[in-house]
């Protein structure tokens, strides 16, 4: 099976992106970058070097639906004259804006994000759109854990991945061994500790360990803790730094290392006195 990866820019801080364009019947390409016309511009060169233009593509494959994977995909669709999409079931970032939901809004507020950053998160998460065509669920097929990707020369077996995504999937050639994976490796942030392999362990213990560390016997948010976590966090980062503080938090609390009370519908962790 040819497998030809095809690195592409994004606008994000995260740096380039990249999409794998699997050169066999049907000709198939797993994620797409993100809607700019720098990302455009370096598909159609990739493509264009493996001997291949738009127009080939059958599918179009989503490891999730974050802007700087699924992008394009609309577009791409459009072009090659309705190439199918395949998204696993449980994305929703294809059909709309991540913080639009009234149980995100509800989290960040149980965190202890104050209503002025909730706001600046919006409206950056707004401006993120921008690179993103939406597509509606009938512009989709489902993904299903196990489900078989059939080429020519072989299959990518679905696997169902959660974690950076709920509906995160990865894509494995069991005759090689290849798996193509979207975010499910981060080289500088920590993934979800609840979903992570074991080979994640102690870089998770470790960052655990910071985390408690930061809440004192008089309680902290998970904002709070986010902070001292990350200090030096500018606008765009905010919203993820309090989501790996939530994570971390929520698994030492599971283990019953630091307690949790509701107080003024906020989640406040504090230090247990064992500690």
């Amino acid at each position: 099976m040819k497998i030809v990866p095809i690195s592409l820019p994004t606008p994000f801080y995260i740096g380039p992106v990249n999409v794998y364009l699997i050169a066999e019947d049907p000709i198939t390409i797993i994620d797409t970058g993100p809607k700019t016309e720098a990302a455009v511009s370096a598909l159609r060169d990739g493509l264009k070097r493996a001997g291949f233009a738009v127009a080939d593509i059958r599918r179009i494959v989503l490891t999730h639906a974050h802007e700087d994977h699924c992008g394009l995909a609309r577009a791409l669709r459009d072009e090659a004259k309705d190439a199918q999409v395949f998204v696993h079931g449980w994305e929703t970032g294809h059909r709309a804006g991540r913080l639009e939901h009234d149980e995100n809004l509800r989290l960040l507020t149980q965190a202890g994000v104050p209503p002025e950053e909730i706001g600046g998160m919006r409206r950056l998460y707004e401006s993120v759109r921008e690179y993103a065509d939406s597509l509606d669920d009938d512009h989709c097929s489902e993904l299903h854990d196990g489900d078989d990707l059939e080429f020519a020369t072989g299959i990518l077996r679905v696997l169902h991945t959660p974690g950076h995504t709920p509906g995160s999937c990865s894509f494995v050639r069991e005759a090689d061994r290849t798996v193509i994976a979207g975010d499910c490796l981060l080289k500088r942030i920590t993934p979800n500790p609840m979903l992570s392999p074991d080979r994640y362990l102690r870089a998770i213990r470790e960052r655990q360990s910071d985390v408690i560390r930061l809440v004192p016997k008089t309680g902290a948010t998970a904002w709070e803790v986010s902070r001292g976590l990350f200090p030096d966090t500018d606008d765009v980062h905010r919203f993820l730094a309090v989501s790996e503080a939530v994570a971390h938090l929520d698994q030492a609390h599971s283990e019953g290392k630091i307690g949790l009370e509701i107080s003024d519908g906020c989640e406040v962790y504090r230090r247990l006195s064992a500690e």
